[in-house]
């Protein structure tokens, strides 16, 4: 539990709190109470799960009155020059396990307020709880919107919020036309008091030079007289029958669904509360109503890349047969010439799109190790021809000229074309081209041609010898050409090549998949050589940089503009979701298990300060800055950064049961 004494609103404010509901939709904001994003929002209803998500509930003015005082307000908003409330400085503690709780003292009176979503459902609940030793009377004004997640909100006659009222039940519409929001408000009394609240500011908003003020709506305030231990709720959905349950019941169904979730064989609470997190990002989508991955909070959605990468440790290593076999399904059946989806639209009736050289390769990688987990033949059986399919269109070439060159090498792009997880562009403008021959994508294409051919030994496919043949050769040549084209003098492999006329010698992390991924394409020499190279350039323990301290082009914070972030993106920035690859490396070439474990549980103890204490509670960040790695970016949420911790963690057992 955090606890707060005189506390600032830069220091509540640079916390946050999120929670899910496993179809795309969430509730976030800060612990300040204010919202410092545009994403930040009470209800962020998923209207096409887990996508095209609408922030429907923003916030909430909340005050409390004893007797005949005048009434506190602990609720906190940030306007155009000033702080109002300051909600904020009445918070004295906050707990996130298992549901986000903030407690507030108000001159004597305390109040605890917690937030959660129903799983599956377009649902918020908010209860406050009087845990004080007097009665106090508790004032709620929601603030309403109706838009994209991605955009703002000003004051439009088009919406006029009307509402239908049944006893303690509002049925409320923004505008003619809309689906209903429901707002059941229980044992409090309703007043109507509409007005617009005009320019509410967010700073993370600003400090990102995006557009940052907004208005929202209020239809009135609900009131309650709370004695000591009574508890008031507010609930906000789009599903009528969630509001015939008992709110109480609601969340003590809740808790328990996370407390399962942990690891109830462990001791290590940070490991329970990973799993827990872990929970987030796993999500249904409705188009092919099997499982996906979120690839963080609060502005992504379901991509190939980060969900192949990112179940190895959500759901693989964590034992989840199910799951994992529904999201790999989700993807099979959605691979077309021979690609896996780079995202799935955010909207119906937009395209799916397909711009990735790498997502379809990871495919192979998530599917050798959910086989080395579960053994499941029958699975890889009932796909093995998809495999295949990818194979062969791979060797023939396929969109965005991704073909084979006479080396054996897999390459692809042109132009703007952004195809590996380390393409950064702005407009026409491409910060870290890398069209031609990465090396990571010859890493994980030799390991696709190995693990194809092992997968159909393991299941015994009839028919496979003329494939295999082929398969066969190309390994060979990659084996033969790989060190002469990408093992530089200076001991670390060339970021991308293009055989006989390019070569980019920039010193970056993706060739460590060349040492982590099953087959390797170095001998064992090289392979330390190269990991000397990456451990002593680029790991910190909060990750690893995208580029050398040493380069020109280094950029040692990531902050400013859409342009100046951009520029930063792959220019330095730490990037923890490679630890996991990372220490596979060094399992390899190092063989002393007990430095081994040493140097994993460091960085596990440092981003487990990260997740206890800074950004998002709960939550690890998406990129930290290159230089100094000790304030969160991007993402608050990221899936493949949990994900790698939890491969980090299974390593260590690993290591415990061998060593």
């Amino acid at each position: 539990m955090l606890t707060f004494h005189h506390p600032s609103f830069e220091e509540t404010s640079s916390k946050e709190w999120l929670v899910t509901n496993g179809i795309g939709g969430y509730a976030s904001g800060s612990l300040s109470g204010a919202n410092t994003r545009r994403y930040h929002g009470l209800l962020v209803a998923s209207m096409n799960p887990p996508t095209q998500r609408q922030v429907l509930v923003l916030n909430l003015e909340e005050t409390l009155s004893v007797g005949d005082k005048a009434n506190l307000a602990f609720s906190t908003n940030q306007f155009p020059g000033m702080i109002y409330p300051k909600g904020f400085e009445y918070l004295t503690g906050f707990n996130r396990n298992p549901i986000p709780c903030m407690v507030f003292d108000l001159d004597g009176s305390r109040v605890a307020k917690s937030i959660f979503m129903v799983h599956g459902s377009n649902t918020t609940v908010i209860q406050y709880e009087n845990i004080g030793e007097s009665d106090f009377r508790l004032s709620l004004t929601p603030f309403f919107v109706d838009r994209d997640y991605h955009s703002l909100f000003r004051e439009d006659s088009l919406f006029d919020f009307y509402f239908e009222q049944e006893g303690d039940l509002l049925k409320i519409y923004s505008h003619y036309g809309t689906l209903p929001l429901y707002l059941r408000y229980f044992t409090g009394s309703f007043s109507e008091t509409r007005f617009w609240i005009k320019n509410f500011q967010y700073n993370k908003e600003q400090q990102r030079g995006l557009d940052y003020e907004e208005d929202a709506y209020s239809l009135g305030k609900f009131t309650y007289l709370l004695r000591p231990g009574e508890k008031a709720h507010l609930v906000f959905s789009l599903d009528s029958k969630i509001l015939e349950k008992d709110p109480g019941v609601l969340q003590s169904d809740e808790i328990k669904r996370l407390k399962k979730l942990g690891n109830t064989t462990t001791k290590d609470q940070f490991l329970k509360d990973l799993q827990i997190a872990a929970d987030q990002f796993i999500v249904t989508r409705a188009s092919t109503q099997g499982y996906s991955i979120i690839a963080g909070y609060h502005w992504f959605t379901d991509w190939g890349r980060d969900t192949m990468i990112a179940m190895r440790g959500l759901t693989i290593a964590r034992g989840e047969h199910a799951i994992s076999k529904s999201i790999l399904k989700t993807f099979f059946d959605s691979i077309n010439e021979g690609m896996l989806p780079n995202r799935f639209p955010d909207y119906v009736g937009k395209k799916v799109e397909y711009n990735t050289i790498d997502a379809t390769l990871w495919l192979f990688v998530a599917l050798y190790e959910y086989y080395q987990k579960f053994t499941d033949k029958s699975f890889i059986s009932q796909n093995f021809s998809k495999l295949t399919e990818i194979i062969k269109w791979h060797l023939n070439g396929t969109r965005y000229q991704i073909q084979i060159t006479e080396e054996g090498f897999l390459c692809g792009g042109s132009g703007t074309d952004q195809l590996t997880w380390m393409d950064a562009r702005i407009g026409d403008y491409v910060v870290t081209p890398r069209h031609g021959c990465p090396v990571e994508i010859q890493a994980l294409w030799y390991n696709a041609l190995k693990i194809y051919q092992f997968l159909g030994s393991e299941i015994d496919i009839a028919g496979k010898e003329n494939l295999f043949t082929q398969c066969n050769s190309i390994c060979r040549k990659l084996l033969k050409n790989f060190p002469l084209y990408f093992l530089n003098d200076a001991g670390y492999l060339n970021d991308v090549i293009t055989p006989d006329s390019f070569t980019d010698s920039t010193l970056r992390p993706n060739q460590i998949y060349v040492l982590s991924l099953p087959y390797s394409l170095l001998q064992k020499k090289q392979e330390e050589r190269v990991f000397k190279a990456v451990e002593e350039h680029l790991f910190t323990p909060y990750g690893l940089r995208t580029l050398s301290p040493d380069h020109s082009d280094f950029k040692p914070v990531y902050e400013g503009d859409q342009w100046k972030r951009d520029n930063a993106y792959h220019q330095g920035t730490v990037w923890p979701f490679l630890l996991g690859d990372y220490f596979i490396a060094m399992s390899k070439v190092q063989k002393n298990a007990g430095e081994l474990q040493k140097e994993i549980t460091r960085s596990v103890d440092v981003l487990k300060e990260h997740f206890y204490n800074e950004g998002c509670i709960h939550g690890i960040s998406e990129i930290f800055d290159g230089l100094n790695p000790f304030d969160g970016r991007g993402t608050v949420q990221q899936a493949w950064c949990v994900g790698a911790l939890l491969s980090l963690y299974a390593q260590i057992e690993k290591l415990a049961i061998t060593g």
